[in-house]
Parts: C-alpha cells; sequence; structure tokens
C-alpha cells in the first residue's frame, strides 16, 4: 500500500511539472505571436530576421554542448539540414503572415499543424491511429475552417489580406508538421541537445543566406529604437523557451499533454487583441476556438500512445542519454542507453 501510495504521489507531481512545462510553452508561443505581431504592426516586415535572431540565442547555448562532447553526430548532417530548411520556412511563413491577418486567425489556424502530423506520422512512422482520433480531427478541420469564412467576409479581422495570411499560416504549419515529427523521433530515440543544435546551425545557414538575397532592404529600411530592440530581443528569448523546453514536454507528458496546453495559446491570443490591440473579437472567433478545443480534446482522449505512455515519455524527470561503444561481429557500432 505504501508503495503504491508512493507511485501515485509521484506519478501525481510529474503530471503537475508536465502541466507546468506546458503552460511555459503556450506563453512563449503567445509572445512568439504578440513580438511578430507587433512588429509588423510598426511597419517592421523581417521574419528572417527574426528567425535568424532565434537560431543564434539557440545556438549561443547549444553548440558549445555539443562540441564538448567531441563525439560523432547520431544522425546524418543532411538529415538535420533538412529539418534547419522546414523549420525555417515554416518560421518564415507564419511571422509572414502576420503582414496580412490577425493574430486571432494566426494562432487559430497554426492548430492546423496536428492533422499534418497525422499524416506524417502515418506515411513515415507508421503510427496508427483510432477512429476517434480522425473524428476529432475532422471536427478540429471544421473549426478552422470557420476562420476562412470570418476572413473571406469581413475585410476588418486586423490585417491587409486576410485570406493570403491563412494560406501562409497553412504553408507554415506543413513545415512545423515535419520539424515537429522529426523532433519527436529524435528526443524520444536518439538525443535532444543534438537536435536542437543542429538545428540551430542549418537554421542559421538558410536564414542568412535567405536574408542577403530577400530581405535586405527591409532591414536597412529599420528605425532601430530601444523599443524594437527590446521586441526582437524578447521575440528571440521566447523562441529559445519554446525550443528548449518543448523536447520536455514531449518526453514527459506526451503528445497529448503538449495539445491541450498549446491549447490556451489561442486564449492568449484573444486576450491580447482584447487588451492589447483594443479590438473587438467576432463572436465567430469563439465559436471557432469552441470547436477547434472539442476536437483536439477528442483527438487527445482517444489517443493510445498518450494513454499508454512510454518510460521515455513518462519517466524520470533526469532521463539522459549517453552514446555508447558497443562491439558487434568486430565492428565499432554507436548505441543509445536510456538511463
Amino acid at each position: 500500500m505504501m508503495n503504491n501510495t508512493r507511485w501515485r504521489n509521484k506519478d501525481v507531481s510529474t503530471l503537475l511539472f508536465a502541466l507546468f512545462l506546458g503552460q511555459v510553452v503556450s506563453l512563449a508561443l503567445a509572445i512568439l505571436g504578440f513580438t511578430s505581431s507587433l512588429l509588423s504592426n510598426q511597419g517592421v516586415h523581417t521574419p528572417l530576421t527574426q528567425s535568424f535572431f532565434s537560431y543564434l540565442t539557440l545556438a549561443f547555448v547549444y553548440i558549445p554542448i555539443l562540441l564538448s562532447r567531441c563525439r560523432k553526430l547520431m544522425v546524418p548532417w543532411y538529415w538535420y539540414a533538412l529539418a534547419g530548411f522546414v523549420d525555417s520556412v515554416g518560421n518564415y511563413l507564419i511571422i509572414k503572415a502576420y503582414q496580412f491577418s490577425s493574430i486571432t486567425s494566426v494562432t487559430l489556424l497554426a492548430c492546423w499543424t496536428i492533422p499534418w502530423v497525422i499524416i506524417l506520422t502515418w506515411i513515415f512512422i507508421g503510427t496508427r491511429y483510432s477512429i476517434g482520433q480522425f473524428v476529432g480531427s475532422a471536427v478540429c478541420i471544421g473549426g478552422l475552417a470557420l476562420v476562412f469564412l470570418l476572413d473571406a467576409n469581413e475585410s476588418r479581422s486586423g490585417g491587409r489580406n486576410p485570406i493570403l495570411g491563412d494560406v501562409l499560416v497553412l504553408g507554415g504549419t506543413i513545415g512545423f508538421a515535419l520539424s515537429n515529427v522529426g523532433e519527436e523521433f529524435c528526443v524520444k530515440k536518439r538525443d535532444r541537445v543534438e537536435y536542437i543544435a543542429m538545428l540551430a546551425v542549418f537554421g542559421l545557414i538558410v536564414t542568412m543566406s535567405a536574408i542577403s538575397m530577400f530581405e535586405r532592404e527591409n532591414l536597412q529600411a529599420i528605425k532601430w529604437s530601444p523599443e524594437i530592440v527590446s521586441i526582437f530581443a524578447a521575440h528571440a528569448f521566447s523562441s529559445f523557451m519554446f525550443y528548449t523546453i518543448l523536447p520536455f514536454v514531449l518526453k514527459i507528458g506526451g503528445s497529448t499533454l503538449f495539445n491541450l496546453s498549446a491549447l490556451t495559446t489561442n486564449m492568449w491570443a484573444v486576450v491580447i487583441r482584447l487588451f492589447f490591440y483594443h479590438n473587438k473579437v467576432a463572436w465567430l472567433y469563439f465559436l471557432s476556438f469552441a470547436v477547434v478545443t472539442i476536437g483536439l480534446i477528442i483527438y487527445s482522449v482517444t489517443d493510445k500512445d498518450s494513454g499508454t505512455a512510454t518510460d521515455m515519455e513518462v519517466g524520470e524527470s533526469n532521463i539522459h542519454y549517453q552514446v555508447l561503444a558497443a562491439e558487434n561481429d568486430g565492428r565499432s557500432e554507436q548505441r543509445v542507453l536510456v538511463t
């Protein structure tokens, strides 16, 4: 009985810790959206530069850690190059969308990442989903369709061209989905630090190359001020917190908890629009949010994997990865030991 009680207390404490981390990630996402929208409203249209500073903060922290290990990469570099490219493109499209649509539309439509993740994990990882999960995804897509309906009929939705903004967001969610699937694989089966460090390296390469070709004039046109610098810094710091904490949320709480926690990002977006922008929020937005919430809950509660989480997901909070050299048939192989 005592052991059972200890196990339950430990399980509850782990869940509460995961909930806390989920809210930190959600807050980071809300601040990212707010800072991107704020820069756009002030005439600063530099999505590539914003992403560059985000990757730069990650590189300052994680590259020295990776180099100090003095070991070979556990994943071929070209896969990280692909991950850096699609993540950079996803960030660019999402940030660019704030020039054309409202923060509420962008954050709601960003939920489209979930259906893409279902498709990608089904095709490339072989994950099988229940009927309830497909029902939840369909309800979620139905809720997102309401945002299109509102943006198509209201020119005051908070942007110059809301439909274009919606299309950019949907394109960005494909990049995020590809990046998230790769990150989930590396977090659970490879190495978290290596993934983030290499993502930062190739993210910097992609953004620096793109800035030199497409964003030099916009960057030179910025009238730098303490306020602009502060917004850039807040955006970079929030991005750093997101990329750093998300792997722990996936490992401890699983995908269900992350999806449920991310719902509060949309709530923060509505709060920001109400109290910072002093704009009225159409009732259809609240209906869309309610439908999306219902769809995500249906998807989450019928998630087989999250319902029976593996030890990798809900094990000790001090889980770490080590690379061991094991002799097998006279060859030295790289293996992962989880302790």
